[in-house]
């Protein structure tokens, strides 16, 4: 029985057909077949591109920008930062929470899915889509950075006033690919517990609503709902 087939919205399928069929995009599936061999990867195949699947192009108004997936049995399922109900919240998702308490009031959830973000427009998207297990940034520079940056560089330029919160040094350095005469750039340091002293303070959640609200868009609701 072969396995299920990656789930993308066909909107990003229009934009970046052609980037499907470069030389990288080939030498990067062969790499993942070859990794698929030897380790177990995350998050599972038919999840990799979940963030374009549940917040069509169309409809993107925020970009969150992470580094890499959760290494973790259980927790990546393709949208950065997120894990599903019944998985135990990560370390760095605690922390957005408590930044988001920090800077709304908004308690935190009691579970880390990010859905109810995705399905409001908030791209949730790492600069690497997959992981080996146990070893964070173990597919760094294979070929998926060349594909984040093109998914960056279509938004900036077929769209008009988004956020982009940019979390972390690898997330940072995607900035080169936006325009800040057209859309917000937000930076802040990565919320992992290495970092997040950094974190705190950064306001990005109300900045953010209230850069929406200023182009006469709805805000987002970060409340999660149980």
């Amino acid at each position: 029985m072969s396995a299920p087939r990656p789930r993308i919205h066909p909107s990003y399928l229009e934009v970046l057909e052609d980037e499907f069929a470069t030389s990288s995009m080939q030498q990067l599936r062969a790499f993942l077949a070859e990794e698929k061999q030897h380790h177990r990867i995350f998050p599972p195949g038919n999840e990799i591109f979940a963030a374009f699947d549940h917040t069509p192009f169309d409809r993107v108004k925020v970009v969150i920008l992470g580094q890499d997936p959760y290494h973790g049995a259980g927790q990546a399922h393709g949208l950065c930062f997120s894990v599903r109900r019944g998985i135990p919240i990560p370390p760095s998702l605690q922390n957005i929470y408590q930044e988001l308490h920090q800077d709304l009031g908004i308690l935190p959830a009691r579970h880390g899915e990010l859905l109810a973000w995705a399905d409001q427009g908030v791209l949730l998207l790492n600069s690497v889509l997959t992981v080996r297990q146990g070893q964070a940034g173990s597919h760094q520079n294979q070929g998926w950075e060349a594909f984040t940056d093109r998914v960056i560089s279509e938004l900036d330029q077929r769209k008009e006033g988004l956020v982009f919160l940019l979390w972390g040094k690898a997330a940072r350095e995607k900035a080169a690919r936006v325009d800040p005469r057209r859309h917000l750039l937000l930076t802040a340091a990565h919320p992992s517990p290495y970092s997040a002293d950094r974190f705190f303070g950064c306001r990005h959640f109300s900045k953010t609503n209230t850069a929406l609200q200023a182009r006469g868009l709805d805000p987002i609701r970060w409340q999660l709902p149980e």
